[in-house]
Parts: structure tokens; C-alpha cells; sequence
């Protein structure tokens, strides 16, 4: 379907992008995304009330000042400002509840995930899907270190129960009524690639090459990457609680045939040292296993201590829009 039928309203369009220090890259993508709605609207896919919506992070660079200038005389630009860096989710998430649109589409502003896609999003969107996962098809642009561990992580994440998208980041689209649901999830450790799988409704798949970088560094280093991984698994998987109750019983088996080899020496060996493998190998293996089972434990406790404060996810301190 190229265009919404003479039956159908036309959808308004709402693009989110999160921004942090992106002073180098925002004129190429605010160039890039207005072009693209003019492109949709001239299709008659999209209303001409659709916006896009830059969040400023609390970045330290300009790019605030970029999109507030930009906003002030584009009408087609909202831009959006946090009291302080709160981190890429909480950031698209602002975004996101602020739009009024019919539907809306969450993008990177580095533009790696190519936004000439959005217009395929848009068309399963009018034949039905409310949901519409962007999916690196390919990652030719990433390193083999990068396309390694990206591709591990997924694996993974499957593997402790957690229900994604393989390949999907971020780059998505959402009906009115996908992301209204969306925002009856009060959780503080927010992890949307597995609560838009968990609000459901009729979804779709549209497969894309990963672009390379033009301008900028990229916003997650291995160390964000794995942090990042973690907070998916505690927010959605018990398996690491699980892990405990195996490692236990495991651990109770070997303590049993650790025992019955410490009887035999003391028994059946004339060189054995008195006292030192009863004392020091129990000891060294329960201990460990007492310290990894705490760890994950405390990392628990931990996620329920902050969703106990319910404390708000973000403040806005500006919106900026030019009234047409």
C-alpha cells in the first residue's frame, strides 16, 4: 500500500530521537528527517501536523543550543530538554509520552539505522500492524569484535528467558494505542526493546543494512554495552535466580564427593597432612559460591529498591516549538 486509502484518516507522524552530544551530527539529521516527512506528507501517507522530536540528554556540547535554535523557526521541529542526563531509555521514553501523534517512530541520531525506512514502517502501518520492529538484516559496518559481541548478546538474553527481537535495537514504530499501553509500565529500570514485546498487538518486521557512522563517536562503549545487557536480564529474567538453586545443588554434590575424598585420604593414605583438606577445600569452594550467590542476590535487591522509591524518570526543563 503507498498511501492511506480515501476511507482511512491520514496519520500524523511523530519521530523521537534522543540526542547526546550530538553537535556534530544533529544539522545532517534534522536535514535528513524534515526531508523525509515533506517526502510523506507529499505521498499523502502522513498528515501535515507530523513532527519530529529532539531530546536533549543533558548533553555538554552544543547540542541544545542547535535544537532550540532550530525549533524556534522550523515548525516541523519540537525540541525537548532533561534537567539532567538520565540515559538513553528514559530519554526516548520522554520523548515518546510527549508526542500527541497517531503514530510514532524511534530512531538514533547517529542515522545508522537508516530513516529512508520509516516509510515502510508507515505502510505496515496502514495495513494493519501496530507494532513495526526495524531489524539489522546485515552488520558490514560493524567490526567483528562489535557484530561479535552484539550478536552474543541477543543469544544470550534468548537464553535467560528474555523475549526480543533478534537484531532489534531501538528503531521501531508504535500505533496510539501500542504506546498508551506502553505507558502503564511503571517500572524505573526501563528496558524497552522487552516491554514493547511484553504490550503486544498485531506487529510486523522491516529489514534494513546498519549504515556506518558518518559524524560523532559512538554512545556505547563495550562497558555501557554490558551494562546495558545486564539491567535487560534483572529487569525480565529470573534465570539468574534460578542459576542459584542449580549452582547450590550442584555445589551440595561436589561438597558430598569432596567429603567421601577427604575420608579416603584420611583413611586409606599415610601422607596425608592432618586437617588440610577437610579445612581448606570446603572451605575455598563454599566460599565462592556463597560470595557469586549474594552478588546476583544484591543485584536483585538492588532493582527493588529503586522501583520501591518510585522516584520520576526524568524532568523535563524545556520544550521548545514553533507555532504555526
Amino acid at each position: 500500500m503507498s498511501a492511506a486509502t480515501p476511507d482511512v484518516a491520514i496519520p500524523s507522524l511523530a519521530i523521537v530521537v534522543p540526542c547526546y552530544n550530538e553537535e556534530e551530527s544533529l544539522p545532517k539529521t534534522i536535514r535528513v528527517l524534515n526531508d523525509l516527512l515533506d517526502r510523506l506528507i507529499s505521498a499523502n501517507k502522513i498528515s501535515g501536523t507530523s513532527k519530529n522530536y529532539f531530546v536533549d540528554d543533558g548533553s555538554k556540547d552544543n547540542t541544545w543550543t542547535i535544537l532550540q535554535t532550530t525549533a524556534e523557526q522550523d515548525s516541523k521541529v519540537v525540541a525537548i530538554k532533561l534537567s539532567r542526563n538520565k540515559g538513553h531509555q528514559n530519554a526516548l521514553y520522554a520523548g515518546l509520552c510527549t508526542t500527541i501523534e497517531d503514530i510514532t517512530v524511534s530512531i538514533d541520531a547517529d542515522l545508522q539505522d537508516d530513516p529512508s525506512n520509516i516509510e515502510k514502517m508507515v505502510d505496515e502501518y496502514l495495513q494493519g500492524s501496530e507494532v513495526v520492529y526495524g531489524v539489522r538484516s546485515a552488520r558490514k559496518t560493524d567490526t567483528f569484535f562489535k557484530r561479535f559481541t552484539a550478536e552474543g548478546y541477543y543469544h544470550t538474553m534468548r537464553t535467560m528467558g528474555v523475549d526480543l527481537v533478534f537484531n532489534h535495537a531501538d528503531f521501531r514504530l508504535l500505533s496510539r494505542r501500542a504506546l498508551d499501553a506502553l505507558k502503564e509500565y511503571k517500572e524505573s529500570n526501563l528496558f524497552l526493546r522487552g516491554i514493547v514485546r511484553e504490550v503486544g498487538f498485531k506487529s510486523s518486521i522491516v529489514e534494513y543494512e546498519r549504515q556506518a557512522r558518518e559524524l560523532g563517536e559512538s554512545k556505547y562503549p563495550l562497558k555501557k554495552m554490558l551494562s546495558f545487557a545486564w539491567k535487560g536480564i534483572t529487569a525480565f529474567s529470573a534465570v539468574p535466580l534460578r542459576m542459584i538453586t542449580v549452582l547450590g545443588l550442584c555445589s551440595g554434590f561436589a561438597s558430598f564427593a569432596l567429603i567421601l575424598w577427604v575420608l579416603g585420604i584420611r583413611f586409606f593414605s599415610n601422607h596425608a597432612v592432618p586437617g588440610w583438606a577437610s579445612i581448606l577445600l570446603p572451605l575455598l569452594f563454599i566460599g565462592s559460591v556463597q560470595l557469586l550467590c549474594l552478588g546476583v542476590i544484591g543485584e536483585y535487591m538492588s532493582k527493588i529498591y529503586e522501583e520501591v522509591k518510585g522516584r520520576p524518570k526524568y524532568h523535563i526543563s524545556a520544550i521548545v516549538k514553533k507555532f504555526e
